[in-house]
């Protein structure tokens, strides 16, 4: 299984009726994310019970997910007895997607196909893209109509806005504790967790 781009049209997907359907489907189910989600510094990593407590995952999925080379921790990686794994922002994000297609039926094996999709992503790039998935495929979808098409086409029956994600996560995380890479450095204080406050007030004052 590739991660298939959301391209190609059929004889139903010219009738602005059922287009129209397609839209405010997308639109009900949060699909069609135009906000700017905001670049957290990449220096700040996340313990493993914090990650899984942000991406709603245990801790044994965390382990093996890590140690099977699915989602790895990429500003700290656990080295010998005692070690402590610290995860980004980003691999947060993708612990929180890959769960959300495990809970739609995409097996492990096909999930580990768009997740190296997604890591030969940029940062940026991520938030602007819907995937939609069957159950078996994984589609990506980066403009609005894609989504569309993929609805009406009746081939996506569900549909993660990653744009939507990274705010949950943003927001799971400001109430977390989140530490600098350098080995020895203790957890983040109430700055850090004000901050990310101060950016989720600020959205839904908007």
């Amino acid at each position: 299984m590739a991660v298939s781009s959301g391209e190609g049209r059929n004889a139903d997907q010219d009738d602005p009726e059922r287009r129209g359907e397609a839209r405010q489907r997308a639109g009900e189910e949060g699909l069609l994310f135009d906000g700017q989600p905001v670049k957290l510094p990449a220096d700040i990593g996340y313990r493993g019970p914090t990650a899984c407590a942000a991406a709603d995952i245990t801790y044994r999925q965390l382990d093996y997910w890590a140690r099977t080379g699915l989602v790895e921790p990429t500003v700290r990686a656990a080295h010998g007895s005692g070690s402590q794994r610290l995860y980004g922002f980003r691999d947060i994000l993708v612990l929180k997607v890959v769960k959300r297609l495990l809970d739609t039926g995409v097996s492990l094996q096909q999930i580990r196909i768009a997740v190296q999709h997604l890591r030969d992503r940029g940062v940026n790039d991520l938030a602007q893209i819907t995937l939609m998935s069957d159950g078996v495929s994984v589609y990506e979808c980066t403009s609005p109509d894609e989504v569309i098409d993929l609805l009406q086409g009746g081939q996506g029956v569900f549909g993660i806005a990653l744009g939507r994600v990274w705010q949950e996560v943003e927001g799971s995380l400001a109430d977390l504790p989140g530490e600098r890479a350098e080995s020895g450095q203790s957890p983040l204080g109430d700055h850090h967790a004000d901050e990310l406050a101060r950016r989720r007030r600020a959205r839904r004052t908007g």
